[in-house]
C-alpha cells in the first residue's frame, strides 16, 4: 500500500511540474502522457531494425551485410540459404563477370600481390600496407577498450590503424602499425595557440616506432569542408590531455588547416614532413571543387613534389557527429571521386608501377565486404580502409547514439559501464577474424574471375545496371 501512495505522489509531481512548466507545449496540455512521445522516439530506431526493417533495408547499413560481419567476426557459418534477397534487376545492382575457366589456386607470389602495396619511394621508409586496413577513428569518438581491440587485431593481422585526427593514445601502442592522422586541430603536435608544431611532430615520429604514416586530413566524406566535432561528453580529462584542450567542451576543429592556404603551400609542407620523418606522407580528401584539384595536380607537376598516398573518402562514410546538411548533401560520392583521382593520376604519369605507384590510392567510405574490395581495385584503388565494418567485428549495433555518448555496446563512448563490455582480448580476434575472412573472400572472387595479379583488374569486371 505505502509503494502505491508513493508511486502515485511521484506521477502526480511530475504531472504538475509538466503543466506548469513553459519549455514543452506537449507537455502543458498532456501532463505526464505528452512525454511517451520521448519514451517512443527514443525505441523508434530498436524497433525498426529489430521487427520492422527487412534484411535489405536497414540503413547506412543493410541487415544482411551487418550479419555478415558479425558471422565473419566469430567464425560462425557466413553462407546463405535459398538464393539472393537482391533484386539483380534494380538500377544500380552490381555484379563481376565471372571466368569460364576459374583459377583453382592462387600461389604465395600472386596472392601477395594482389594483397599488398609498397607505398613511397626507395628514398624513405617505404611501407608494405595490406589490402584493408581500419580507417580513421578517434580516440575519444571511440572507447578505449574500442581502440585497443582494434590496435591489437592490427597488429595480430600486420595491416595498419589509422589514429583519426584525436592524437595517438596507449591504447593505440599495443603493437599495431599505426598511420597518424594530422587534422586541422594538429593534435598530437600543436602549439598552446592550436598552430602546428615542428619539433613535436619530430618528437611524435621519433618517440612511437609503430608510426609508419603520416596522413594529412584536408577533409571526410561525411562532413566534408567542417571541421572535426567531438561533443564533450566525450572530451573526458585523459582525451583532453592527449589533444592539449580544455576537458569537457565541445572539440570543434575549424575547417581549413592554418600551416596551408594554398596548393604550393600544401605540397611544401607534404615534403617538410617527408624530409622531418622519412616516412610517407598523404593526405585524406573527400573530392569536391574539380578545378582546385586539377591545379593540385598542375602544382605536384610544376615542383615535382607528390602525397605519397591519396586517401579518397567518400560522402557516403561514417561519423559519430555531423551536421545533417553536410551529411546527406555536400560531397562526392566515392565511386565519382575514385574515377576522377584516378583519371587524373594516370594523366600525369603518377600510376605506372602497379605495385609501387608514385601516388597509391586509397578508399575508405561504406566498404564491408570481398566484393568491396574487388570492386574498388578494378576502379583504380590500391588499398581499402573500412571504419563502420571493423566497428561491427566489436559488437556495434548500429543504434545510431554515437553522438551521444551513450553507445550501449561500449564502441563510441566514454562511459565506463558500457565500454566495460568490451574486453580486448576478446574482441582483437574478432577485429582479426574479420579481416582475414574479407580479403580471403576477396581473393576467391579473384580466383571466380582468373585474376591472378594487378594487371587483369580493371573496370571492365564490374557490370552495373543503369
Amino acid at each position: 500500500m505505502l509503494t502505491i501512495i508513493v508511486i502515485s505522489i511521484v506521477l502526480l509531481s511530475i504531472a504538475i511540474y509538466d503543466r506548469n512548466q513553459v519549455k514543452h507545449s506537449l507537455w502543458r496540455n498532456y501532463p505526464l502522457f505528452g512525454r511517451l512521445r520521448w519514451v517512443a522516439e527514443s525505441l523508434r530506431p530498436k524497433i525498426i531494425q529489430y521487427f520492422v526493417e527487412s534484411d535489405t533495408d536497414g540503413k547506412p547499413i543493410p541487415r544482411f551485410k551487418r550479419n555478415l560481419v558479425y558471422q565473419r567476426s566469430k567464425g560462425d557459418n557466413e553462407t546463405v540459404p535459398f538464393g539472393t534477397e537482391l533484386d539483380l534487376y534494380a538500377k544500380g545492382a552490381e555484379w563481376v563477370e565471372h571466368s569460364m575457366y576459374p583459377k583453382n589456386l592462387l600461389s604465395d607470389s600472386e596472392k601477395l600481390d594482389l594483397t599488398s602495396i609498397k607505398i613511397g619511394s626507395p628514398s624513405i621508409n617505404q611501407y608494405n600496407a595490406k589490402v584493408l586496413n581500419i580507417s580513421a577513428m578517434s580516440y575519444g569518438a571511440l572507447s578505449s577498450a574500442a581502440v585497443e581491440s582494434l590496435n591489437k587485431g592490427a597488429r595480430i593481422g600486420q595491416f595498419y590503424h589509422n589514429t583519426g585526427e584525436g592524437g595517438i593514445s596507449d591504447y593505440h601502442l599495443t603493437g599495431g602499425d599505426l598511420v597518424w592522422q594530422i587534422g586541422t586541430g594538429y593534435f598530437g603536435c600543436r602549439t598552446k595557440d592550436g598552430l602546428f608544431d615542428i619539433d613535436a611532430f619530430k618528437s611524435m615520429v621519433t618517440r612511437y616506432p609503430e608510426i609508419k604514416m603520416i596522413e594529412i586530413k584536408l577533409s571526410q566524406g561525411a562532413k566534408p569542408g567542417h571541421g572535426g566535432i567531438l561533443p564533450g561528453v566525450k572530451n573526458t580529462p585523459e582525451i583532453a590531455k592527449i589533444r592539449g584542450i580544455e576537458p569537457w567542451t565541445d572539440v570543434i576543429s575549424p575547417p581549413s588547416h592554418s600551416s596551408f592556404k594554398n596548393n604550393n603551400e600544401l605540397l611544401l609542407f607534404i615534403e617538410k614532413l617527408r624530409t622531418t620523418s622519412n616516412l610517407p606522407i598523404g593526405i585524406k580528401m573527400c573530392v569536391g571543387n574539380k578545378s582546385e584539384i586539377e591545379n593540385l595536380f598542375l602544382t605536384m607537376s610544376r615542383l615535382n613534389i607528390t602525397p605519397d598516398f591519396i586517401t579518397i573518402d567518400g560522402a557516403e562514410g561514417g561519423t559519430g557527429a555531423a551536421p545533417m546538411e553536410f551529411t546527406n548533401y555536400v560531397g562526392t560520392p566515392l565511386l565519382d571521386g575514385l574515377e576522377f583521382i584516378s583519371n587524373l593520376s594516370k594523366t600525369y604519369g603518377y600510376r605506372d608501377n602497379k605495385l609501387n605507384p608514385r601516388i597509391s590510392i586509397i578508399v575508405s567510405g561504406g566498404i564491408l565486404t570481398g566484393f568491396d574490395i574487388f570492386k574498388f581495385k578494378c576502379l583504380g584503388a590500391d588499398i581499402c580502409n573500412s571504419a563502420r565494418g571493423f566497428m561491427l567485428s566489436l559488437g556495434c549495433i548500429q543504434a545510431l547514439t554515437c553522438n551521444t555518448g551513450n553507445c550501449p555496446t561500449g564502441v563510441a563512448t566514454n562511459k565506463i559501464r558500457f565500454s566495460n563490455g568490451i574486453v580486448p582480448s576478446e574482441k582483437c580476434q574478432r577485429v582479426h577474424s574479420f579481416w582475414k575472412g574479407t580479403i580471403e573472400s576477396y581473393l576467391e572472387i579473384c580466383k571466380a574471375t582468373g585474376v591472378d595479379n594487378l594487371d587483369n583488374m580493371n573496370k571492365d569486371l564490374i557490370i552495373k545496371r543503369k
